[in-house]
């Protein structure tokens, strides 16, 4: 199996973390943002590094091994395992970033956490061609874990001198990731939402930034400077897996929760607790089922499709359809698993103070990403069908 041995520290890592992460549950919740002691652990273990290229001083963590430690952080907290996977997730840019860059960002004594989000209604910042780079303007949302982060990156339209949009040798916009330090942007507080609260996923924004032609990456095959298996995956091949490891995380929490809850909880006018009620029997043993089920067909895929592409170095249409498949189906189950163990607790899962009522929030604010979209069943099903898929959603 070409599984990375010493992956297992950073899985007992995040086990280890837990207790901590779980007693600051109400603080991430209130404040919008992890603690800087939840920060300082998560990153001390080397968590927030888990994807990033070894020669940077990462880990370089195969993608079986990494599901499990995000899936392990999201039984503590939800908001928390968000912002370790989309950390590690965008390190799989550093391979394609210049060399001299990426090594100055994570040389000793840098504590390096990147951050981004997608363009104000989809529209990607700009940035003009100057003498040493670029000019570097707009608006960004959704950037989650930018409270604790310390460098962003922003997808920008590239233009000329003259404001013409210049075009990538397929005709088609030329599009770059500028790296910018966090200090040159303004943020924006508009994260009041219902779930994923701690996160922290606010807007940024820049003006008439200049970005050295250095820290500008480029996103293609052919910029790619690391040649491990990890970085022949898509950034879709990526942050799939990890919102999937995150809802099921969460399922397993809430789960737990419901048998806990059950051996106490008897209802008005009955004088048994409802364990003993063959429904809720069976609705907990069809919730375990649909939870391991799920847990397993993803791991199963993320193992078979790692180990060809460690062994072949090439990551083929049919591998980035089956872990598109496998990730979305583990979000949606586990929402069906937490929504079980919500509508068995009754009233008392309103409570703030239950266990139920903040993992509702936060799983069904996961199935609304770009990532768990319905939409990908039907991709995955037209590629099954002999139909050519879309490659933006694999």
């Amino acid at each position: 199996m070409s599984l990375t041995p010493r992956g297992e520290a950073f899985v007992e890592a995040a086990r280890a973390l837990a207790p901590d992460i779980e007693a600051a549950a109400d603080r991430i919740e209130s404040e919008r943002q992890l603690p800087r002691h939840i920060v300082d652990g998560l990153y001390s273990a080397g968590l927030f590094t888990m994807l990033l290229p070894r020669s940077l001083g990462g880990a370089e963590l195969d993608l079986p091994t990494f599901v499990r430690a995000i899936e392990l952080l999201a039984r503590a907290d939800g908001s928390v395992a968000w912002c370790v996977g989309q950390a590690n997730g965008l390190c799989n840019y550093m391979a394609y970033a210049e060399p001299a860059t990426a090594r100055a960002l994570y040389a000793d004594g840098e504590r390096t956490i990147l951050a981004n989000g997608p363009g104000e209604g989809n529209r990607p910042g700009a940035a003009v061609e100057c003498e040493g780079g670029y000019r570097v303007s707009g608006r960004w949302m959704f950037a989650s874990g930018i409270g604790h982060a310390t460098w962003l990156l922003a997808v920008c339209q590239l233009y000329a001198p003259d404001q013409t949009p210049r075009m990538d040798a397929e005709e088609r916009p030329a599009q770059r990731l500028m790296l910018l330090p966090k200090r040159a942007a303004t943020l924006h507080d508009v994260w009041h939402v219902s779930g994923l609260r701690g996160t922290g996923s606010q807007s940024f924004s820049v003006s008439d930034v200049l970005v050295p032609a250095s820290h500008v990456v480029r996103f293609a095959p052919e910029a790619r400077q690391e040649d491990g298996p990890l970085y022949l995956f898509t950034n879709n091949g990526l942050f799939g897996p990890a919102c999937g490891s995150v809802a099921l995380g969460l399922a397993h929490a809430s789960l737990a929760a419901i048998v806990d809850f059950a051996a106490g909880k008897v209802p008005r006018g009955m004088e048994r607790s409802i364990r003993e009620s063959a429904t809720v029997q069976a609705a907990v043993a069809q919730a375990h089922a649909r939870l391991n089920a799920a847990r397993h067909y993803l791991h199963d895929t993320l193992c078979e499709v790692w180990e060809a592409v460690a062994r072949e170095g090439v990551l083929h249409v049919e591998q980035q359809v089956a872990v598109r498949l496998a990730s979305t189906h583990a979000t949606h189950e586990s929402v069906a698993v937490v929504d079980a163990a919500y509508g068995l607790a009754g009233s008392n899962a309103i409570f703030e103070d239950r266990p139920f009522e903040r993992r509702f929030r936060d799983v069904h604010a996961v199935s609304q990403q770009l990532q768990a979209r319905r939409a990908h069943y039907e991709h995955v099903g037209a590629y099954l069908l002999g139909l050519e898929p879309q490659r933006a959603f694999l």
